[in-house]
């Protein structure tokens, strides 16, 4: 270990030390946790969106998310959402291969954000990869961390591009949780080209969207810093959902985004530099929403507003009388 790693080691675990006194001795602290446990159906949640220069380096990247973690439980969070392999570090971009990829330690640097999770009671939603048996290709994973520690769920990245295809195997499900009465929905990336995956959420009452990406270490002029946010925008206001986007800080990036229901951005972090984006969700709070009259019957397939009449002049398109 260097002299940087011991520095911030020991800078970390003074934090996580004076964190948990804090928490045991603080009225102020107590008075938190008690309001947090008459309040787990109030339909609010304090979000953590995080973003840092995702490398191949998995001890750096766990540094890097156990901080982050320890400072939105600092700033009272209820959870902490990571980007795309933020743990695991991204393929084809941070490493050209697998094959010498050390998953004991990835399985230990887990392990270890698990048991940070319990200590500090507090959620977190881990990007990183999931290994298979023999020879299939791991998954572009979110792990659902709970307070108590444990794996809740994972969601595996559906629609994998063709680059990801040389190293992943798609996922098949989607992933539903609910935390304090809020119901969360987990994508990946580019998923955000598929509404399809938006419009099944909106028919499971979903309320907040978690995405993850890696659109890092790009060549300048990129299209995607212009387009993923818009394009986020789009699917929370059609489906009347939050959204919170995470990506790597690793140039060139673009910042984790909060969108709310009626599709505006309420804030984004500075691109290139690390940050956490403190975001807070109230469902009870009304957004404009236009297609709210239609929408449900749009998503069952009647694909026009009011009704339609019989009428031979209706019926005839090429003609004007």
């Amino acid at each position: 270990m260097t002299l940087k790693d011991r520095i911030m080691s020991n800078k970390t675990l003074i934090l996580l030390q004076v964190l948990i006194i804090f928490c045991m001795i603080s009225p102020g602290a107590e008075m938190y946790a008690q309001n947090q446990i008459q309040n787990q159906e109030n339909g609010k949640i304090r979000i953590a969106s995080c973003q840092f220069p995702v490398s191949s380096n998995i001890k750096e990247n766990y540094l890097w998310i156990r901080n982050q973690i320890i400072e939105a439980k600092l700033k009272k969070a209820d959870i902490v959402h990571f980007p795309e392999c933020a743990l695991s570090g991204y393929p084809g971009s941070d490493m050209n291969s697998l094959d010498n990829f050390d998953w004991d330690e990835l399985f230990r640097v887990t392990d270890s954000l698990m048991t940070l999770a319990k200590e500090l009671k507090i959620w977190v939603i881990l990007g990183s990869m999931h290994r298979l048996s023999g020879t299939n290709k791991p998954h572009n994973s979110l792990y659902l961390i709970n307070s108590e520690g444990n794996i809740a769920d994972r969601y595996d990245k559906r629609f994998c591009t063709g680059g990801d295809l040389k190293y992943f195997s798609p996922g098949d499900h989607f992933v539903i949780f609910n935390l304090n009465g809020v119901n969360c929905g987990l994508l990946i990336c580019y998923d955000i080209r598929f509404p399809e995956l938006y419009r099944e959420y909106r028919k499971s009452d979903v309320d907040v969207i978690f995405q993850s990406f890696y659109n890092a270490r790009q060549k300048p002029g990129s299209i995607h810093p212009i387009i993923m946010h818009i394009t986020a925008q789009a699917m929370a206001g059609t489906n009347y959902f939050y959204m919170s986007l995470t990506n790597s800080s690793a140039a060139e990036s673009w910042p984790c985004y909060f969108i709310t229901p009626d599709g505006l951005v309420q804030n984004k972090l500075t691109e290139n530099v690390p940050g956490i984006l403190i975001s807070d969700i109230d469902i009870s709070r009304n957004y404009y929403d236009a297609s709210k009259p239609y929408r449900l019957d749009a998503i069952n397939g009647k694909l026009n507003s009011g009704q339609c009449v019989e009428d031979p002049k209706s019926f005839n398109r090429r003609s004007l009388y």
